[in-house]
């Protein structure tokens, strides 16, 4: 039994590597090609919807979605995947990979946050804390203390949250669709594909023919909804075969941290002294989030 542990903790470590090269996708991509960050994002959905709704042929599995919960999976494509899409590769692109991965990982700040505001869920110490560590982080890593890097870094950092608030949203849709009887891979199935419809209107032609004339963009398009995409997911549900959601969610937070790492070793990306500080504040605050409320 201790073996399976160790090894749901292994995947859990391999799901977040994945994620964390989300940004090295990305940022090859837009350096490359010429293709707009609306094009990616799309085939990236596009992609991964394709490859879901085959697999689910494949397993036998219907795909069957209620008329009743259209307007629920739509929200899910339009906000969960479209948005969050979008917002996080402009983050990436503005501010780069270590600081975009931490200011999406805020997500469970603003869920908390919706929470005691719409759901009338309470803020006990714990909750107000990791508010408190989560808002002086975002402070520091925004270096908001300096007029100029202020100025030049808004874009970047509104981005950056605001992918944190659409990921928030993305975990809330996941676990709606969880309570409306719907499996992990039929509510991903169609969340990717109503994003990417959400998406298809904002596409030029050539957008949407450039990974057909160039095979070379359609491999690394294929790579990037294949493997860090579909790859960290299918490893992190299969790691929650053997480990606790609560564990996974904490082990997974080693995703900003290598993607972090992979933006300075590979684009030469670097976090000042306050910036880390603020970055560490923001995952300590995830961490305390994580934290069972009778630990």
């Amino acid at each position: 039994m201790r073996t399976w542990r160790y090894q749901g903790y292994l995947l859990v470590i391999i799901a977040a590597a994945l994620w964390a090269t989300m940004g090295l996708f990305y940022k090859w991509l837009m350096a490359h090609y010429a293709l707009s960050s609306l094009t990616i994002v799309f085939w990236r959905a596009a992609i991964a919807a394709g490859a879901l709704f085959l697999f689910l042929r494949l397993r036998g599995i219907s795909p069957r979605l209620a008329a009743r919960d259209l307007p629920l999976f739509l929200g899910f494509g339009g906000v969960g995947i479209a948005a969050f899409y979008v917002l996080y590769i402009r983050a990436i692109a503005l501010s780069g990979m270590g600081i975009a991965a931490v200011l999406m990982y805020t997500a469970p700040i603003w869920v908390t946050l919706f929470g005691a505001v719409f759901m009338r869920e309470g803020l006990d110490q714990r909750k107000t804390g990791a508010l408190g560590l989560a808002l002086l982080g975002c402070v520091l890593i925004s270096r908001l203390y300096d007029e100029a890097a202020r100025t030049l870094n808004a874009a970047g950092i509104l981005a950056g949250l605001g992918a944190g608030v659409t990921y928030g949203s993305y975990i809330l849709f996941s676990k709606a669709t969880a309570r409306r009887g719907y499996s992990p891979w039929v509510a991903q199935a169609w969340a990717l594909a109503l994003g990417g419809m959400g998406l298809l209107p904002w596409q030029s032609l050539g957008g949407l023919l450039a990974p057909w004339r160039d095979l070379s963009l359609g491999f690394w398009l294929l790579l990037l909804g294949l493997v860090p995409t579909l790859g960290g997911g299918v490893a992190f549900t299969a790691a929650l075969r053997t480990v606790a959601a609560s564990e996974a969610s904490i082990v997974a937070t080693l995703e900003p941290v290598l993607a972090a790492l992979l933006g300075w070793a590979v684009w030469h990306e670097g976090l000042d002294g306050m910036q880390l500080l603020g970055a560490g504040l923001i995952l300590a605050a995830v961490l305390l989030l994580q934290r069972r409320s009778d630990s």
